[in-house]
């Protein structure tokens, strides 16, 4: 028998790190994203094979099916491994019928991205172990790796998407909206040639005091809500810039425009953990230049990256 899985990669527009804390936050899905092959046969083994955008392997793994029908979850020789079993673990004890552990599965996952753009290789393969699972994927993210969960809702969704967590974390209030600007050309998306920890970034985040935590949340739900009606460039430029300075303060640090695009005459947000990973940049095709001069060659138009 053999079962296929596919989930969307994504990109955080706004509300990063206070998305934690119950801000309003825009998502969009991207055109790449992750599937996951499984091909049950009667060999015991679960043997795992990752390939990258390239069909390049980049991880493969073996292990015994009765290994996950324990008290704990198997230890590997690798922090990919301990990974991918506390997962595979976690969803086995969300639903006992999950894996037969006289059985054996050959697993295949493919990305349809560079594996470190940061557009979502764990949570892609998590919402696609759940929906193999047939288990609740916020659930699983938050008993195997952690985060606001954004990223699993955009895996499944097809559209820009509203996120916010509620009192219940397995249940996060996911809405439909739309983003799709007249000035979409004047947008592009650059890779900053590093990839971030999204925990360490978390984690970082936790150990900052938070003393105007409640205004600025209220702040970036109100810029959110209006980035994602926004048809003017010059407004979603001030709108962008304010975003950015809220954050800013919250984190007790420069944006990146500050740090390494100064002079650049558009605007330049950051997207997700800062530091790494995407920015959204204003700009003509023609300015792109300013980036791929400073090394930033990896620029995705607007249009070519989301759904």
């Amino acid at each position: 028998m053999k079962q296929t899985f596919y989930s969307n990669g994504k990109l955080l527009l706004t509300g990063e790190y206070v998305v934690l804390d119950g801000a309003k936050a825009l998502a969009i899905p991207t055109k790449k994203g992750q599937s996951l092959v499984i091909t049950e046969n009667d060999s015991g083994i679960i043997e795992w094979k990752s390939f990258d955008c390239h069909n390049q392997t980049w991880y493969t793994t073996k292990i015994s099916t009765h290994h996950f029908f324990s008290h704990t979850a198997p230890k590997g020789d690798s922090k990919f491994d301990t990974t991918l079993f506390k997962i595979l673990w976690e969803a086995l004890h969300a639903n006992p019928s999950f894996l037969n552990k006289t059985k054996g599965y050959h697993i295949e996952t493919h990305l349809t991205f560079e594996r470190l753009w940061g557009l979502g290789t764990s949570s892609t393969l998590i919402n696609n172990i759940a929906q193999w699972a047939t288990i609740n994927p916020y659930e699983l993210l938050h008993k195997s790796f952690g985060g606001s969960g954004y990223d699993i809702a955009c895996a499944s969704a097809n559209t820009p998407i509203f996120y916010q967590l509620t009192n219940n974390k397995y249940q996060p209030n996911v809405s439909f909206t739309t983003f799709n600007p007249t000035f979409a050309s004047s947008l592009f998306f650059i890779y900053l040639e590093e990839k971030k920890d999204s925990k360490e970034a978390i984690k970082n985040y936790r150990n900052l005091s938070t003393e105007n935590l409640a205004s600025i949340v209220t702040k970036i739900n109100t810029i959110t809500e209006q980035i994602a009606l926004c048809q003017d460039l010059e407004l979603f430029k001030n709108l962008i810039t304010n975003h950015e300075n809220l954050i800013a303060s919250i984190l007790k640090t420069t944006t990146v425009k500050q740090d390494r695009f100064h002079d650049y005459t558009g605007v330049v947000k950051s997207l997700g953990g800062w530091g790494g990973d995407f920015v959204l940049v204003t700009g003509t095709k023609n300015d792109m230049s300013y980036f791929s001069q400073k090394g930033y060659t990896t620029i995705i138009p607007f249009s070519e990256m989301i759904l």
